[in-house]
């Protein structure tokens, strides 16, 4: 463009082979000083993937025959994010389109497809149907897709939102939870702060954002704290908690016994344990567990377990502890928010609490 008349000027750019032929209904993006350019046709569908170096003025050929690629596309799109291209649409039409969501991804710095129909948690519920002539923009975290023509209906107005994995956070907080890592609030900023959760699977490496039920409020927090309540927040076995194993060294060691009590058998002759715990049983008014002790035998030999030493633990401050550890047993899963920004004044910290399915 010449700055003084403002008239803009085109000039060709001569390609050097190896290059792609020349193509239509094609789709093409830039990231980190490449563009690359995906499928099309030409006097037939193509099935290529090329990259381009502006700089350098070169062009490289990528893979785009292994299962995880897709198929030849036309009338696609094409966009990047952190290091990610996702491909959306351009099927042929046919019965298996409507039964594959038409999305695929490209890792840009190991140069290979990912097989997203496995890794991905996205495929449950509703997803878009395969379309061409559509388009896609990035914006925040988010591709928003609109338009184009679905088979034999026709050109669409549909308009979807699909979130990626969250975007750039800071001041956010992370808890376990059952085989994944919950992640809240923060903000791309420190003057942003967001009320998105999301969920990362550590088995499958893959994120998903959860959806809140209508009505509840926008909770935006940055640098607060998050802590989870109940045993789907704990990293080990919920009965690993309460009870452990005794070493395989004899017939009693075989047993579970529980943490409370300290007394070890003087010497490994014993054939039966002296105590075995009854199923806790929590009564509907009340928050308390049944902690009767079966006693089969209270005057074993080799053994610091009698009687009056049972009677003396219900009696001592231990009751209120086994209370405690009970009613935790039964409580639900809780993920509390204590404090952060936004402040309340000179309020009392605040504390919320969701419920975690």
């Amino acid at each position: 463009m010449n700055q003084g008349s403002g008239a803009c000027l085109w000039t060709s750019v001569p390609q050097h082979c190896p290059a792609p032929c020349d193509r239509y209904k094609h789709a093409s993006c830039a990231h980190r000083g490449h563009v690359y350019i995906l499928g099309g046709r030409e006097t037939c569908l193509l099935r290529d993937f090329w990259k381009y170096n502006v700089v350098c003025d070169k062009w490289a050929k990528l893979p785009c025959d292994s299962e995880e690629a897709p198929e030849e596309l036309e009338e696609h799109t094409m966009v990047a994010y952190q290091g990610f291209l996702y491909v959306f649409g351009g099927m042929q039409d046919s019965s298996y389109t409507n039964s594959k969501m038409p999305l695929w991804v490209f890792d840009t710095v190991k140069e290979c497809w990912i097989n997203w129909k496995t890794r991905s948690e996205t495929l449950q519920g509703e997803t878009p149907a395969n379309r061409k002539g559509h388009s896609a923009v990035i914006f925040g975290s988010s591709m928003y897709v609109y338009g184009g023509y679905i088979d034999i209906r026709g050109s669409t107005k549909e308009f979807w939102k699909f979130d990626f994995g969250p975007s750039r956070l800071v001041g956010h907080s992370a808890v376990f939870f059952k085989d994944s890592m919950l992640i809240f609030g923060g903000g791309e900023t420190q003057s942003s702060p967001q009320s998105s959760l999301w969920r990362f699977n550590l088995t499958t490496k893959t994120w998903k954002k959860l959806a809140m039920l209508p009505g509840s409020p926008a909770l935006c927090r940055i640098h607060h704290c998050s802590i989870g309540i109940g045993q789907s927040f704990q990293p080990t076995s919920p009965n690993g908690i309460y009870l452990r194993k005794i070493p395989n060294s004899h017939n009693i060691y075989n047993k579970l016994r529980p943490f409370k009590n300290k007394c070890q058998p003087s010497r490994p002759t014993l054939q039966e344990p002296c105590i075995e715990l009854q199923t806790f049983h929590m009564d509907k008014n009340k928050y308390l567990p049944d902690l009767s002790i079966a006693v089969k035998d209270t005057k074993l030999k080799g053994t610091c377990l009698t009687q009056e030493a049972i009677s003396e633990k219900l009696n001592s401050g231990d009751l209120a502890e086994e209370t405690e550890d009970a009613m935790f047993l039964h409580m639900p899963d809780l993920l509390l928010v204590l404090g952060g920004k936004p402040l309340q004044g000179h309020h009392a910290i605040s504390v919320w609490h969701m419920t975690m399915a």
